[in-house]
């Protein structure tokens, strides 16, 4: 017989880089509205990596990761993508975005993205939303794939993700004691 095994909830986390803290304190605050409180904030760093975003949204640009203490079930990530998407706009002047925001989550094995931009290693999850492994968490850390973007390799993002999954990791633990009690 065969029997599924639904994963279970994992932790929503969004990265972002912006111009200017007048725009991701917005953002902050709509996404509050959405997800509920947040249970980890880093500070702003520069974002250095890429000059990808710099003639949409200017420079210098800053980075930011949090998470959401509320987990999340998997199928819903391309409806929160899309309400990124729809933040991304409506916070846009004259078709420039202020804000990107990343999301994606974190589980016990993983780190997963979710984009609009298809490529032969990312999963159409629906409605033009791909997901994509990012980072492998294999013995005591997360672990690069071929395509992991080059920020997303440093030790100090790794270090994030680590903080991130040690607050999931205690909350599906706390959830297990409570639901065999």
């Amino acid at each position: 017989m065969i029997t599924r095994h639904l994963p279970q909830k994992a932790k929503l986390i969004c990265g972002f880089i912006y111009r200017t803290e007048e725009f991701y304190e917005k953002t902050i605050r709509i996404l509050r509205k959405l997800f509920g409180p947040l249970d980890y904030e880093t500070a702003a760093f520069l974002f250095k990596f890429t000059k990808y975003y710099n003639e949409e949204m200017g420079g210098p640009l800053y980075r930011r990761f949090v998470s959401f203490e509320n987990l999340v079930a998997s199928e819903s990530f391309v409806k929160i993508k899309l309400r990124c998407i729809n933040i991304e706009r409506n916070l846009s002047f004259k078709s420039r975005r202020k804000i990107n925001i990343d999301p994606g989550y974190i589980d016990l094995a993983k780190l997963v993205l979710f984009t609009t931009k298809d490529f032969s290693h990312r999963i159409h999850m629906g409605k033009g939303i791909y997901a994509e492994v990012t980072l492998r968490y294999i013995k005591g850390g997360f672990k690069d794939l071929d395509w992991t973007y080059p920020d997303y390799r440093t030790d100090e993002y790794k270090q994030f993700f680590i903080d991130i999954r040690n607050i999931y990791k205690n909350q599906i633990y706390r959830k297990k004691l409570l639901t065999h009690s």
